[in-house]
């Protein structure tokens, strides 16, 4: 069942509104880069449209009411949104999730080290990524520093045209005759992927010439240390009185920070006819965006609609803001308290009524590696989002396996909605595949698929989408969320 590019059918309002959203979508992207910054934009976005927190409802043991609208963060870095609509909660919610981590190089706890007159920062690559395809290129050093005191450090460097930029080095031609029989696993290291950060090296007035450095006085003061470590580490020396000059960081700082290496620029159209999107984290930040701005258009639901936006899905949805913890559960038992829902079977039946479209990115068919694909069940770029029944390896392991009347249902609303709409699978059966947060919601008993835009370049630095894809994925979240069922 081939379908047919969705530009074609678009009319002159669709191509309107089209732009006006991918212009909202890659500022969005620009701007968040990491998933503190994405929930900090996505709660400035749901205050502008009216949502209230939802923290302040529960310290007010305020009752919710059909047309209110709550958000509520978790540790900044995962945010939960929900419209109360006229219907009994317990008869079920749409529920719209998507992820906001993206593949990136993390910076260690003991990152800074001088090497030959350089100053290098340690990183560990964060979800599943090329390790080639991150060398050689500009990037930029987004998050933050929590110092003892209690405050925090916000850290961006390598956007503002401004700023500096970083780089991994890499081998040039002329030298790479070994590293280049190597298998691309292999071509560049996981501990080679080092940041380059400086070369300078602080000059010390005075400075006594010794071999040695001098032994560290008791109540040695951070000026002091940075003076001692430029008899023997100069361009190290030099790095740490910037940090302490500009940010008020110490190097033992680093302990308790969060400093994600990104792509640095912004957002741009591809292609002379500027039908496509490039940029960094568009895995999954094209679901998270569309997903984020369907559920601020919502007007008057008669089911309950909530979109969550969760962290560490590259690396398992684990730990307290991937999908894996109570966060979700927890926040919908709060929603359903103050809606006179007590107790534990109210939050059961609701789940078990409940529908939800769990959103990722669907590797698009590529022409240039058309072997790992099975064509007549690919996504395709142009053609609509994708329907993922089942994703996992193999046997379906790891999958989320939707059930048939579910898929009919969707089927219908999309149909009726005038949505397009391709259905995929994650490339050919043993050629790999994976899975998103359908598999984790699922486990609550809420009936749940996977869908997405189709991507190239995915875990790419920069990866690609088509525009009419991004606008068919907002129309069809929007369908789904307002959908009675």
């Amino acid at each position: 069942m081939e379908r047919e590019n969705a530009w074609k059918s678009y009319t002159d309002q669709d191509k309107s509104e089209l732009n006006e959203l991918c212009e909202g979508y890659k500022s969005f992207l620009s701007q968040c880069k990491t998933e503190r910054l994405a929930t900090k934009r996505a709660i400035e976005l749901a205050s502008a449209a009216g949502y209230a927190p939802l923290a302040e409802a529960i310290a007010e043991k305020r009752a919710l009411k059909p047309g209110d609208k709550v958000w509520i963060d978790n540790y900044g870095k995962a945010i939960m949104l929900a419209q109360i609509g006229t219907n009994d909660i317990e008869a079920g919610v749409n529920i719209l999730g998507a992820h906001i981590d993206s593949p990136r190089l993390d910076l260690k706890q003991n990152p800074l080290y001088e090497a030959s007159d350089f100053v290098l920062l340690d990183t560990h690559y964060y979800g599943g990524i090329k390790n080639y395809q991150w060398v050689a290129l500009p990037l930029a050093l987004k998050g933050v520093v929590a110092k003892k005191d209690g405050t925090v450090v916000d850290i961006s460097l390598g956007d503002d045209p401004a700023d500096p930029v970083f780089c991994v080095t890499d081998l040039l031609p002329h030298l790479g005759a070994e590293q280049m029989k190597k298998n691309g696993r292999e071509v560049v290291e996981g501990e080679s992927l080092d940041v380059l950060f400086g070369s300078e090296p602080l000059i010390v007035e005075d400075a006594e010439e010794t071999t040695e450095a001098k032994p560290a006085k008791k109540e040695q003061t951070y000026e002091e240390q940075i003076a001692s470590t430029a008899q023997k580490e100069a361009v190290r020396a030099h790095i740490m009185h910037l940090l302490l000059e500009r940010y008020g960081i110490e190097e033992e700082d680093f302990l308790s920070a969060e400093i994600e290496v990104v792509p640095a620029g912004d957002a741009r159209d591809c292609g002379l006819d500027r039908s496509m999107v490039i940029g960094y984290g568009q895995d999954d930040r094209v679901c998270a965006y569309t997903s984020l701005v369907a559920q601020l258009a919502i007007e008057d639901p008669a089911r309950t609609a909530v979109c969550i936006l969760v962290d560490k899905e590259e690396i398992g949805s684990v730990g307290a803001t991937g999908m894996t913890s109570a966060f979700f559960e927890n926040t919908m038992a709060e929603i359903l308290n103050l809606m006179g829902k007590q107790g534990d079977l109210a939050l059961r039946r609701c789940l078990a009524n409940s529908s939800m479209l769990s959103s990722d990115v669907s590797a698009a068919f590529d022409p240039s590696y058309a072997s790992v694909f099975e064509p007549k069940n690919s996504a395709y770029c142009g053609r609509g989002l994708v329907f993922n029944k089942y994703t996992g390896s193999g046997g379906k392991s790891g999958s989320n396996d939707a059930n048939a009347e579910y898929m009919a249902a969707l089927r219908k609303i999309m149909d009726d909605s005038g949505v397009k709409y391709q259905t995929a699978e994650l490339g050919r059966v043993n050629a790999g595949g994976g899975g998103t947060i359908a598999k984790f919601v699922s486990n609550r008993n809420v009936d749940t698929v996977d869908i997405g835009v189709p991507m190239l370049l995915m875990h790419a630095p920069f990866e690609l989408v088509a525009k009419q894809d991004v606008l068919m994925t907002y129309r069809a979240f929007l369908a789904f969320a307002t959908a009675k069922q």
